[in-house]
């Protein structure tokens, strides 16, 4: 439009355009979107959103710093998907394995996000990048909105393909599975045991923990 003297903007109006970022421009919008009658598809919602979080592959991993994180969820349902229930936010450092659990009462990008900064403040180096498979309660606005404000770089595994580094099955299997095991656990009772073996749990992995990394899976 300012090519063909449609649109004339201030210098300062036009820097600041041209600096802002889609998330925080659909931010913006978002209360405008809500007044609109018109339905959108969240099927296309989600596809808009995806195309704005890079898909990370196996090979972009090496040589990688401390601070970069592969994160997950594991399910403590007991076998049993029905009412609600408690998962564990799994968060890996690619680099040197270290671990953190975070328990979470509910499977949703604000328990997520509040696992993240406690999760940050126990790290031993600063949280750099994150890498998460597809689910809505990591491919979202809010974790979108959440990274783009700290400077964290929010990658994630390909529509479809739920593929994981080795380090983190590893990580993932010894320490979510085999230490907590495969019951059901629901309620602010059992979030609070969780919390607590996780405090335990954390220095006995990262510290005394021998591990061993697997050659990638084909």
């Amino acid at each position: 439009m300012e090519h063909h003297d449609h649109l004339r903007l201030p210098v300062d109006v036009r820097a600041h355009l041209l600096s802002i970022s889609p998330a925080t421009v659909d931010r913006m919008l978002r209360p405008e979107r809500e007044n609109i009658k018109k339905s959108v598809s969240t099927t296309y919602r989600g596809n808009l959103l995806k195309h704005q979080i890079k898909v990370r592959a196996f090979a972009d991993w090496n040589d990688v710093t401390p601070g970069f994180l592969e994160a997950d969820l594991v399910a403590h349902c007991g076998g049993n998907t029905n009412g609600a229930f408690l998962n564990t936010l799994v968060l890996v450092d690619i680099s040197t394995e270290w671990l953190e659990g975070m328990p979470l009462l509910r499977k949703c990008a604000s328990d997520i996000i509040n696992g993240l900064r406690v999760a940050d403040e126990l790290l031993p180096f600063p949280l750099q990048g994150l890498d998460t498979d597809c689910g809505s309660e990591f491919i979202n606005y809010d974790l979108l909105d959440y990274c783009e404000d700290r400077f964290i770089t929010f990658t994630r595994a390909r529509t479809h393909r739920k593929k994981r580094s080795s380090p983190f099955e590893e990580k993932n299997g010894s320490v979510a599975r085999r230490l907590v095991g495969y019951g059901r656990f629901e309620g602010r009772e059992a979030w609070e045991a969780l919390a607590k073996l996780y405090c335990v749990l954390r220095k006995y992995v990262n510290f005394f923990h021998p591990s061993l990394k697997l050659p990638e899976k084909e």
